[in-house]
């Protein structure tokens, strides 16, 4: 199909729900967003987020780049072998159902009274067969867990196998419903089935998948056992992106890395334990940087010189270890980093004689900066992070490209509050025997939820996070009272330690693609911070309640 312009979409819709293998309804076509190698990278510009690239190479096995999707300007749907940058896309379903009413046809029974539509498929269209009629692709297409997806087979799913008849076909709608149950196959030959019968995936009533990926072309095809099972195209279960989230956090290692650097070779490679450490420590090299530095990042920063081994911390633990490590004030200097500048509010700018015992700490993040790439999708079952926001490695995903060199991500700048919650108040609201019931009944239910599921993942997030992540919700709406952002824009990101037992929120919106912090939150934050004791009241309720689990 040709490039004609037929309407933008932002950048975050791209990795979020029009990324390749998406199917997308167009004006005149229906189409499937194509695979990477339509999107023409000398239009892409380059992000570099090395944080995101290493949670990226484990997951996925490749060692990629991370691009922004084609600009806005020049991002129109576009043939998949057009050479003007936009994003490709290729004609899926082949199968179309003529709109007029076929009122001539004979019917096989005086049941199939109602309205009776030609099925064709796009080689009777490209031969000029049902020329000036109008036709639609059919909704209806089979797919299966790890991503496949393919025209149904009508005439074996009509026949109830393997057939050499080749008659006209018709989609029977018998009701006023739409339901499958109202929709009836039927051939000229004789035989007819109600469409009900595909839902039935277990006993196989569209055969096995084809491994068909018509997103990358169409050889593209892989081996796969499942059973096709019935899908809508439109359905929400069509499409679940893979995205993956990190925010922009300054490595707090890297001054002292540098510093050891100068003198590894004479000095600090010899060092190994802290008795080291401090018989060393009258050498000027090695005090400069004790002075600078404590004596545990010096040892942690001697450890990953010598090993080489990047840092293994999940992404969320090195942003929970950087937010809690903001030093103190409120906002009067200037932003250093334009994609991070966080400072901790003194107590007396947000306790009060009445306020609730269980924040620890509040923290302004005046500049931040999250980004987030697709590295795959699935259908008809999304694949689930857990509480840090870690993707399995073996986690099954449909690829974006035959051989992706280059995953596509957005940057989203914006700001945010960061809640630190004490851990004996946690431990106290746990301890709670209404609480425990309604944890256990919770894990339960999980239980159950994975069993139907016949899988063993995610696991249960825990009594802490479904604390955490409840107040979050209960603050956001607080939040979104207080300084004007609609409730829909603001996120949060849940921090859960077990082992240092630290529990923590954060409450932040961005924009894609803006140049700095929108404002509103952080420009209120003196407006927020004095109000905030009624939100933080809500923690006090949480703590108590066992119906904000």
């Amino acid at each position: 199909m040709g490039s004609t312009r037929v309407g933008a979409i932002r950048s975050s819709q791209v990795i979020t729900t029009y990324g390749p293998g998406a199917m997308v309804d167009l004006p005149k076509h229906s189409v499937i967003v194509a695979g990477l190698d339509t999107w023409r990278p000398k239009h892409l510009r380059l992000i570099v987020e090395p944080p995101l690239t290493e949670k990226i190479r484990p997951m996925t096995g490749i060692s990629a780049h991370l691009c922004s999707p084609p600009p806005e300007r020049s991002a129109p749907w576009g043939g998949a072998g057009s050479g003007t940058g936009h994003i490709g896309v290729r004609r899926f379903p082949e199968w179309f159902v003529v709109q007029r009413p076929d009122e001539g046809c004979e019917s096989a029974s005086s049941e199939s009274s109602g309205i009776s539509r030609r099925l064709v498929h796009v080689a009777e269209l490209e031969k000029g067969l049902f020329e000036k009629q109008p036709v639609v692709a059919t909704r209806f297409v089979r797919a299966c867990p790890k991503g496949h997806v393919d025209d149904l087979d009508w005439r074996h799913f009509v026949h109830s196998g393997h057939t050499s008849c080749r008659q006209q076909l018709w989609l029977d709608e018998r009701g006023q419903s739409g339901d499958l149950s109202d929709l009836v196959v039927r051939c000229q030959c004789g035989q007819q089935r109600p469409l009900s019968k595909a839902g039935e995936w277990n006993e196989k009533p569209l055969g096995n998948c084809s491994g068909n990926r018509p997103w990358l072309g169409k050889y593209a095809r892989q081996d796969c056992d499942q059973p096709s099972r019935l899908l809508i195209r439109t359905a929400s279960n069509a499409y679940f992106s893979q995205v993956v989230r990190v925010l922009s956090i300054p490595d707090s290692d890297t001054a002292v890395q540098e510093a050891i650097e100068k003198n590894w070779s004479t000095i600090f490679q010899a060092i190994q334990t802290k008795d080291q450490l401090e018989d060393f420590g009258p050498i000027p090299a090695v005090k400069s940087v004790r002075d600078a530095h404590d004596d545990d990042a010096i040892l942690k920063a001697i450890a990953t010189r010598r090993t080489g081994e990047p840092d293994s911390r999940p992404a969320k633990q090195v942003e929970l270890d950087a937010f809690l490590a903001a030093p103190e004030g409120f906002g009067d200097d200037v932003p250093v980093n334009p994609d991070y500048h966080a400072r901790r509010l003194a107590k007396n700018h947000w306790k009060y004689g009445d306020s609730p015992d269980g924040i620890d700490a509040v923290v302004q993040l005046h500049r931040l900066r999250e980004v987030s790439a697709l590295v795959g999708f699935t259908r008809l079952d999304a694949a689930l992070p857990d509480i840090d926001g870690e993707y399995d490695t073996d986690v099954t995903r449909a690829d974006l490209d035959e051989n992706p060199s280059w995953f596509p991500a957005v940057e989203n700048r914006g700001e945010g509050i960061f809640l630190s919650l004490r851990s004996d108040t946690v431990a106290n609201w746990l301890e709670r025997p209404d609480v425990q019931r309604r944890v256990d009944k919770l894990q339960r239910g999980h239980a159950r939820w994975l069993q139907r599921r016949k899988k063993e993942k995610p696991e249960f997030p825990g009594g802490p996070y479904i604390l955490v992540h409840t107040l979050a919700h209960l603050l956001m709406q607080a939040l979104a009272l207080r300084c004007g952002y609609p409730a829909t824009s603001i996120r949060e990101r849940i921090y859960i330690d077990p082992i240092q037992h630290r529990y923590g929120l954060l409450l932040y919106t961005a924009s894609p693609d803006a140049d700095g912090t929108l404002g509103g939150l952080v420009e209120q934050a003196r407006h927020i911070v004095e109000h905030l004791s009624v939100a933080l009241k809500m923690a006090e309720l949480c703590s108590s309640d066992p119906i904000c689990a």
